[in-house]
């Protein structure tokens, strides 16, 4: 069986350097830096300048759902968040028909079903 999980060279302040990621994690990473307008090899740096952790290939994973978490927050707060529009979303890096749940704006309309008739 093959691995997920594959490993990448990145140039990271000036350095070159591998980090072994998932595709959806490597996907979403190059979403939240095109969302940023800065090179996937910047937003590296900055995650690599800034981490707590010994593994960079962590730092990237943590740094990557923690952006999405607070995407989520955003959206369950009714807001879009900085940058607005929506242009990262959570379905850019999830395979389809992965569960994620995204609650439904509240309408005060229950359905028949809902309502038990």
């Amino acid at each position: 069986m093959q691995s997920l999980v594959v490993k990448r060279s990145i140039v990271a302040a000036g350095h070159k350097t591998s980090v072994s990621l998932e595709d959806a994690f490597w996907d979403g990473l190059k979403e939240i830096a095109r969302g940023r307008s800065i090179t996937l090899s910047e937003l590296v740096s900055s995650i690599d300048s800034e981490r707590r952790h010994g593994n960079l290939s962590s730092s990237i994973r943590l740094f990557v759902l923690d952006f999405y978490r607070n995407k989520l927050a955003d959206l369950q707060a009714g807001g879009d968040g900085p940058g607005g529009d929506l242009a990262i979303r959570a379905a850019a890096v999830m395979p389809p028909g992965h569960a994620i749940y995204l609650p439904t704006p509240k309408t005060g309309v229950i359905s028949k079903k809902a309502a038990g008739k």
